[in-house]
This record gives structure tokens, sequence and C-alpha cells, in this order.
């Protein structure tokens, strides 16, 4: 346990420092206009640095869904708060987050959110959301994709929850593919309403993109079934039969 405390505290003294140098970095280069790929590519280094300091390693499956050059809305499931270094890190593509207001409240780290483009939503006001979705809408446009956690929370159990519908207006509005990705190890490693890290491997498994010019508004719960059938399949791989969702 005295081991467990040390290892934990040593990362997350890592964390912080790497978040407070790299945010500053990131903050500094967006006040002078640095493009937002080049932001994107600092915050990359952050969340490996991260997976290095705390000696995770991830393997990935499926990275050739993401070198078709085309934009997509990543939909991984969410298991802990280590699946952002995790999903920063070993996703080889640039993408932009849709993730909930709370975290651009947090010093540097928000702020930074915000250099790198990142799209904060407000899901208490539902005026303030659809505004969220018609930016992500246009950073799609630009050709870079948007990541959203579809259950919208952290799963306590590794277990998909219920989906919120935000990111599948997107999806049909944008007719950009939606791409599953499912995650498993991160819920061990720091699980819901825990503290203590305890690094162990972690899977990214990367499903075939599902397309979604053939869904309008009226039938997007259609299409919310299709993904989490896809997104189930890809956790079961990930975990490699272990975990049901």
């Amino acid at each position: 346990m005295v081991r467990k405390l040390f290892q934990t505290a040593y990362i997350y003294l890592w964390i912080l420092l790497s978040t407070f140098v790299l945010g500053s970095l990131v903050i500094g280069r967006a006040l002078v206009g640095a493009d937002q790929e080049a932001l994107h590519r600092i915050a990359q280094r952050w969340g490996r640095s991260i997976l290095r300091v705390s000696g995770v390693e991830v393997r990935v499956v499926g990275q050739e869904h993401l070198a078709s050059g085309r934009s997509f809305i990543l939909m991984p499931n969410h298991q802990s708060h280590f699946d952002i270094p995790v999903l920063l890190g070993c996703l080889d593509t640039q993408f932009r987050w849709l993730a909930k207001a709370e975290l651009f409240k947090i010093p540097i780290f928000g702020r930074a959110m915000h250099g790198c483009g990142y799209i904060s939503i407000d899901r208490s006001n539902r005026e303030a959301a659809f505004a969220s979705i018609r930016q992500a809408a246009e950073a799609i446009r630009g050709r870079a994709s948007v990541l959203i956690f579809p259950e919208g929370t952290r799963s306590p159990d590794g277990r998909l929850l219920p989906f919120k519908k935000g990111g599948f207006v997107l999806a049909v509005d944008s007719k950009v593919p939606i791409l599953p990705i499912g995650i498993y190890g991160t819920g061990d490693i720091l699980p819901k309403k825990h503290l203590l890290l305890a690094p162990r491997p972690v899977v990214l498994w990367i499903g075939a993109p599902i397309e979604t010019t053939g869904y309008r508004r009226e039938t997007k719960d259609a299409l919310m079934d299709e993904v989490r059938q896809a997104l189930c399949e890809a956790v079961t791989r990930a975990s490699e039969g272990r975990l049901e969702c």
C-alpha cells in the first residue's frame, strides 16, 4: 500500500507539472496565433508523457481506420479520467474534444483546451448545448474530427451507460461518419470515485466507421442503437471477452 501511495503521488505530481508547463505553452502559443493543429500536437505530448511516467502500455487495434484522411465523430466508451491521456496520446489523428463545461473551468487546463479549439458543451442549458453542436459541426467542416463520449460520464463498472443524444444530432446534421472506440483497462487504473492509481495495460479497439448519411434527426434513435451495438462489440474485443456491456 505504501508503494502504491508513493507511485500515485509521483504520477499526480507529474500530471500537475506537465499540465502547468505544457498548458502554459499552449496558452502562450495560442495568444500569438499558433494554429490549432500545432497546439493539439502539444496536447498529444502531454498525454504520452503521462502514459510514460505512469508505466502504462497501450495497445491500439484498428488505427488504419484513422488513416483515410476523412473527418470523424469519434465515440469512445468512458471508464475513467485516465481515458483522456490515453486517447490524446494514442489516437494518431487531429481531433477536437466536445466536453462538458466543467472541464473548461479547471485553471490552466481549461484555458489550454480553449486554445486548442476544444468545444465546451453546457448540458444545463439547451440553447447553449445546441450552439456547441453547431460549433462542433464547423470544426468538422474544417477537416478536424470531433471526439465525444456518448455516455456523457464515466461508467462505474465498465458497462455502457445510456447514450446522450447531442453527439447523434451532430452526426446526422453533419453527415460525418462515427468511429466507435472501445477502451479497456483504464477503469482498473483509476476507477470512478477513487484516487489511488493502479497502472496496468490498456487496449484501444477502433471499430469500422458507421456512415450517417442515411439518417435524419427523426431517425437518430436507430443510429444510436447501431452505434451502441458497434461500441459494445469494440469494448468486448478490447477486453478479450472479459467485459459484457
